[in-house]
């Protein structure tokens, strides 16, 4: 009996810790953590997508990303924001904690224009800016009570081995990021959330803010007929198309510089 009870104090103690810990800040991700776990993620996306082997295509759809990022008002990533096509015939998009955007090429295929496709890096870098993979692992945390035990574990660990310690931490969260990214998908809040970002995100680069919609009107047209991914994970193109219809952003100005640009490119 006096073991269990003893048992049960230490229980609430690191509970307690873990409460006050998340009290004091809104994660316990360090920039260097968060790109660490969106490469651990990254490499699981990877088992399941191949990607796309055509360097121009990538350039250009980095630079587009660059665009959209040095005229924000978010910190950079610990090591940056980096785009790959993956190679699949599903409509798709991820994003990881650390910085790391995947699109499918159906998807890049589907866009008619530049400000097509910085639409979608626009919702993608959203996820990432808005902090919404972290906000989820951390509200599965607060509801783990083992969670508490982990993190005292990792951090008894760290004071002889780092690299174990931060294995010890992110199990858990790699397999809950994963989930969310390839199954579940982010909430409807969060979805409607990071639209509402990528129009921001994409008036401050000079896009057109409304090709967010022409994109979900895209994908709109072809849910009947497209193989599973964005559509399990995301709230359907209606729903988000409502969401934003009544938002006004101002119009881009240098849309002579894109069309010749998009139109030159061979996805």
């Amino acid at each position: 009996m006096k073991k269990l009870l003893i048992f049960f104090v230490i229980i609430f103690c690191f509970r307690g810790a873990a409460f006050s810990q998340t009290d004091r800040d809104d994660d316990d991700f360090s920039p260097i953590d968060a790109y660490y776990l969106g490469r651990a993620v990254a490499a699981n996306i990877l088992a399941k997508y191949k990607p796309y082997d055509n360097t121009e295509t990538i350039k250009y759809i980095n630079n587009i990303c660059q665009t959209l990022v040095i005229n924000s008002n978010y910190p950079l990533p610990y090591n940056g924001y980096f785009v790959m096509i993956l190679d699949s015939n599903e409509f798709n998009a991820f994003a990881t904690p650390g910085g790391h955007i995947f699109v499918t090429r159906k998807l890049v295929e589907s866009a008619s224009s530049e400000d097509m496709l910085a639409a979608v890096i626009a919702h993608e870098l959203a996820h990432i800016m808005l902090r919404h993979g972290i906000s989820v692992i951390n509200s599965v945390k607060l509801e783990n009570e083992l969670s508490a035990i982990a993190d005292w574990a990792a951090s008894t660990a760290a004071s002889k081995n780092a690299a174990a310690a931060r294995a010890a931490a992110f199990r858990d969260s790699i397999a809950t990021t994963v989930d969310v990214l390839m199954r579940s998908g982010y909430s409807q809040p969060q979805e409607f959330e990071a639209d509402l970002e990528a129009l921001v995100l994409l008036a401050n680069a000079g896009y057109d803010p409304n090709a967010l919609k022409d994109m979900l009107k895209v994908l709109q047209g072809a849910k009947g007929s497209a193989k599973s991914g964005l559509y399990s994970t995301h709230p359907s193109p209606e729903r988000r198309i409502a969401n934003i219809e009544s938002l006004k952003f101002r119009k881009n100005e240098t849309l002579r510089y894109r069309v010749p640009r998009f139109k030159s490119m061979k996805f």
